[in-house]
């Protein structure tokens, strides 16, 4: 059977002011966003990922996630976590669903980034109610940039001592971000803080934080210009669903490089334009996209599709680590 993810980019529209993402200066209309019953023509999906924007800006996400829990065998809310009461209320309603809490940094630096004072208080304190209220899949978020590079180690640690997962990204630039301005420039400082914390997790005996490691070693490859350590699968092992309906291989297209979508689910049964001459296409850039992502959303199925490279990686570093 195919195992397929998919990523539902709910909304354009967010509140947050963040730095590298300029989203909030091009806020998109309520009438353009899909209504969830559009959501009753996807396929069967082994993991989704509900995204924006900020997914909590639309009043029928309850809605959208009613008609993805028939849809998807594990679902997980990204969210800045700014709207406590909203946030609870949902997981009342669905204690099976997971929330990722993205966080910048610790509370100055984080509240700084996405220019939005009480931030990292609010997302602390939804992480903190979602535990009391009993649900089980939570986690912080990280994008890493030369300014909040230094909390890196420090997040993580916080992130252990309230039980909940914790995973990173490298700052880059995306069609939806209206910025095209985002790199690394300090290269040898931020890899440095993502050594300690490949270090940090092949330090525990949870093997998923071993395959986290393998992770973020492929981010420094990533920042220093090195190709990924995996194919990319975007566009077959995974999908992208836009608020307008279309459907992209990825949410890392760039279009002064290139920019596709594979068609429009408003207009076609999804079957069909999975199996069209255009998404054939437009896999056929992903092979030769000149961008090198290295993002959780394409990297995930990549490994699982991949599994020797990762495990042999894990393996002899996980022995390095237990006789340096």
């Amino acid at each position: 059977m195919r195992r397929l993810e998919a990523s539902i980019i709910t909304t354009y529209r967010c509140f947050s002011r963040c730095e590298r993402c300029h989203i909030w200066k091009h806020p998109a209309r309520r009438d353009e966003e899909f209504d969830p019953s559009l959501l009753e023509k996807l396929p069967s999906l082994s993991f989704c990922n509900i995204t924006g924007g900020e997914p909590f800006v639309r009043e029928d996400l309850e809605e959208i996630v009613r008609v993805l829990r028939r849809k998807a065998q594990r679902i997980v809310i990204s969210t800045n976590g700014y709207l406590v009461e909203k946030t609870v209320h949902l997981a009342t309603r669905y204690p099976d669903i997971g929330f990722r809490i993205s966080l910048e940094g610790l509370p100055a630096t984080n509240d700084a980034l996405r220019g939005m004072e009480g931030g990292a208080e609010n997302g602390l304190r939804t992480l903190r109610e979602l535990q009391g209220i009993g649900v089980k899949d939570l986690g912080m978020a990280m994008t890493v940039s030369d300014r909040n590079a230094c909390d890196l180690v420090e997040l993580y640690r916080l992130s252990r001592s309230m039980g909940v997962e914790f995973a990173t990204a490298a700052v880059h630039n995306s069609f939806y971000f209206h910025i095209s301005e985002n790199a690394i420039l300090k290269k040898e400082e931020v890899t440095s803080c993502f050594e300690r914390l490949v270090e940090e997790l092949l330090g525990t005996w949870k093997v998923k934080n071993w395959y986290r490691a393998f992770f973020n070693d492929g981010l420094i490859r990533y920042i220093l210009g090195q190709p990924r350590p995996l194919p990319c699968t975007a566009g077959t092992d995974l999908f992208f669903l836009d608020p307008r309906g279309n459907l992209l291989p990825c949410n890392g297209m760039e279009e002064g490089l290139w920019f596709e979508t594979m068609g429009n689910l408003l207009d076609r049964p999804f079957e069909e334009i999975w199996t069209s001459e255009k998404a054939r296409a437009v896999r056929e850039k992903v092979r030769h996209c000149p961008k090198q992502c290295w993002m959780i959303g394409t990297a995930s199925p990549a490994i699982k599709r991949h599994p020797l490279r990762p495990t042999m990686w894990v393996l002899k570093n996980k022995f390095k680590n237990l006789f340096p």
